[in-house]
C-alpha cells in the first residue's frame, strides 16, 4: 500500500501557534499565480520516498491541542518515526511497511493498524492526511487534481486537495519548505490546523 509511508507526519500535528517561537521563517516570495492547476512536470515528477527529517510538528482541532518532536526516517515503502511529546503519551515509536502500520508507546502499548490515518486516530484521536503529507513536505501536490499556487520562481506555496488548505514556507532561496501549515474547515465554522516545522533534512 503506498499510503504506509506516508503516515508519517500527519501523524503528530502540534499546536500550530507554538511553532512560530520555535523557527523563524521566512515569508515566501509573493504569488505571482493563484490556484493554478498542476503543471505537467509536477505531476509526472514523483516525490522521493526516502529521506530523513527533524523538527516539531503540533495539531490544534476545537477539541484538543498537543505538540511533538519527531525524528522521521523513510526508505521507500518502510518507514520509522519516533516522536517525544505527543499530547501525553510520552516517546513513542511507529514503524510501517506495506500493509502494516504500528505505534508502541509505555502509555498505549503496541497498537496496530492496516493505515497510518486509522492508527492515528485510535492513538491519539488526531484525524490528519497522512496519505499526502509525504507529497506535500517535497513541495508537491499528491494528486493531478490539486490546485496551487506558485511564487516568481515556480515554488508551490499554497496547495488545495481533498478539503486541506496547505500553505508551504521556505527560507531564502531554499527549494524545499521549512514550515506547512494545513488547514481544514469544519461544518460548524471551526478548524482543524496541523503546523509542522522541519529544523533539519
Amino acid at each position: 500500500m503506498r499510503h504506509l509511508p506516508k503516515i508519517i507526519f500527519a501523524l503528530t500535528a502540534t499546536l500550530s501557534l507554538g511553532f512560530t517561537g520555535c523557527q523563524q521563517v521566512k515569508k515566501p516570495i509573493q504569488p505571482t499565480q493563484t490556484l493554478a492547476a498542476p503543471s505537467d512536470d509536477q505531476t509526472t515528477q514523483k516525490p522521493s520516498n526516502q529521506f530523513n527529517l527533524s523538527g516539531k510538528i503540533g495539531v490544534k482541532t476545537p477539541q484538543q491541542s498537543g505538540s511533538a518532536f519527531y525524528i522521521w526516517e523513510q526508505n521507500q515503502d518502510e518507514f520509522s518515526i519516533q516522536l517525544n511529546g505527543a499530547l501525553g503519551i510520552g516517546k513513542t515509536i511507529i514503524h510501517g511497511k506495506s500493509g502494516e502500520v504500528s505505534l508502541n508507546s509505555s502509555k498505549t502499548g503496541l497498537i496496530t493498524a492496516e493505515s497510518p490515518e486509522e492508527l492515528l486516530e485510535r492513538a491519539t484521536g488526531w484525524v490528519a492526511p497522512i496519505t499526502h503529507i509525504v507529497s506535500w513536505i517535497q513541495a508537491h501536490p499528491a494528486t493531478t487534481t490539486a490546485q496551487v499556487t506558485q511564487d516568481t520562481v515556480k515554488r508551490i506555496t499554497e496547495i488545495n486537495e481533498d478539503g486541506w488548505n496547505v500553505v508551504l514556507n521556505y527560507d531564502d532561496a531554499a527549494t524545499l519548505p521549512n514550515k506547512l501549515i494545513l488547514k481544514q474547515q469544519l461544518e460548524d465554522g471551526k478548524e482543524n490546523r496541523i503546523t509542522m516545522v522541519i529544523q533539519s533534512r
